[in-house]
């Protein structure tokens, strides 16, 4: 049986971690990792998520401060660094 893997950053600390909130949090994170900063409106039309469900979670990572918005409407979002990282798999050759 193969397991989900969710976005390090996904994982909201004062809520409930469902899976259909870490699925969506995880592919909004994806997005703005190789692109940002940029509206909900292209992230939503981007990852196939709803709209008003892509405002809802980024406003849960922008109280976790690993998002945050700037500009006027429409706001623009973007990755913080905060929070935790990916592992990247180094390994050096001794």
């Amino acid at each position: 049986m193969l397991r989900e893997v969710y976005h390090p950053n996904a994982y909201l600390s004062d809520l409930r971690n469902i899976k259909l909130g870490l699925k969506a949090r995880t592919k909004i994170l994806d997005f703005l990792e190789k692109r940002f900063p940029v509206d909900a409106k292209t992230i939503a039309r981007e990852t196939k998520l709803h709209y008003n469900v892509v405002i809802h979670h980024l406003k849960l990572l922008e109280t976790e401060k690993i998002v945050e918005r700037s500009g006027g409407r429409p706001y623009f979002w973007k990755l913080t660094g905060l929070g935790q990282r990916r592992l990247n798999s180094i390994i050096k050759k001794v």
